[in-house]
């Protein structure tokens, strides 16, 4: 070989190494990001007990996870398509609106649940005692408008309603907060804000906190029963380039899942710690035994939704089963 020859092939040779080395880091990086609420319970189990970490370690690499708090489905959803994280945690109704944004590009799909939770429509106003009772001087906070499962669920209870061309009639009066914000609000009452469709503990807190407080509608009664409200997902580009680090989060969540169904007084303070949540830890057990709550990676219950956004427009693409959004893994094997 003459001398350029040599360094070319030098260059080639590092230039490899470097690939290798980029490669193999790729394996275990991964960003994870959560919202607000005991909805996120199993994350914070994964966190506080490193299971992630343990499982990668079990699978030969070493993960670096990095947690990431967002509040709003636009915003984690914004996050995973501009390449900020690779594990979203929101809504079915911001995985349905990627999905079926993305199919065919990135094809973004479900990759757990995070556990059946009943998520209340609570309102401080006592002239509203369903939501037909709501007027333009009504303000419902919810996490992202039109985009969050809450949005979704309140658009689907408002089409059984009024019809499906009166889907979205609750949306101008609907408000994007945060859930904590948004639970101060209809505690300390004398807002705009006189309504609020949350999740645990926010809703629980909201009905212990304000004697005027009332659930207007369950989001388990306008899906038909139990469901998961709350969902993980990603690219498929993350899933099959990264095949240890995904399985090795994927067993940490169903390590998690046995761990709080098992542990539910060590579960609750893990909460309290890691969430760091002015929470009382009495109403905090009690939402965790609540006999509705089910800790679980399998999905349940989400196709009305899904269905129900075709029918409107919400979504272009038509699912035929919880198959075409969810990966094909053996936790969603039997969801529906």
């Amino acid at each position: 070989m003459n001398r350029f020859t040599r360094k070319v092939a030098a260059l080639a040779a590092g230039l490899g190494l470097l690939a290798g080395s980029l490669s193999a880091q790729a394996e275990g990086q991964i960003r994870i990001a959560e919202q607000f609420g005991i909805v996120y319970l199993l994350l914070n189990v994964a966190q506080e007990q490193k299971l992630i970490e343990k499982h990668a370690k079990a699978a030969g690499i070493d993960a670096k996870v990095e947690w990431v708090k967002l509040s709003g489905g636009s915003a984690v959803n914004d996050a995973l398509l501009s390449g900020n994280i690779e594990i979203a945690g929101a809504g079915v109704g911001p995985l349905l609106t990627l999905w079926d944004r993305t199919k065919g590009k990135q094809n973004v799909k479900g990759v757990a649940s995070l556990g059946n939770f009943p998520y209340y429509l609570v309102s401080n106003n006592p002239n509203v005692k369903s939501i037909a009772d709501f007027t333009d001087k009504d303000r419902i906070a919810l996490p992202a408008v039109g985009v969050s499962v809450q949005s979704r669920v309140l658009q689907f209870a408002s089409a059984k309603l009024w019809g499906d061309k009166e889907f979205n009639r609750l949306d101008k009066i609907s408000v994007a907060v945060p859930h904590p914000d948004a639970a101060a609000a209809i505690i300390k009452g004398g807002t705009e804000i006189t309504a609020h469709f949350g999740n645990p503990p926010f809703q629980e807190q909201e009905l212990a906190g304000n004697p005027n407080a009332r659930i207007v509608l369950n989001s388990y009664q306008v899906l038909g029963g139990p469901s998961s409200a709350t969902v993980l997902y990603a690219t498929e580009k993350f899933r099959s380039e990264n095949p240890k680090t995904y399985k090795a989060f994927v067993d940490a969540l169903d390590e998690a899942a046995k761990f709080v169904t098992a542990n539910p007084e060590k579960a609750a303070d893990i909460y309290l710690k890691v969430s760091n949540a002015k929470l009382d830890r009495d109403l905090l057990l009690k939402i965790i035994k609540n006999p509705e709550v089910q800790f679980k990676t399998t999905p349940q219950n989400t196709y009305p939704l899904a269905e129900f956004m075709h029918r409107v427009g919400a979504i272009k693409n038509k699912p035929a089963s919880v198959k075409d959004y969810f990966f094909d893994d053996a936790q969603n094997v039997s969801g529906n």
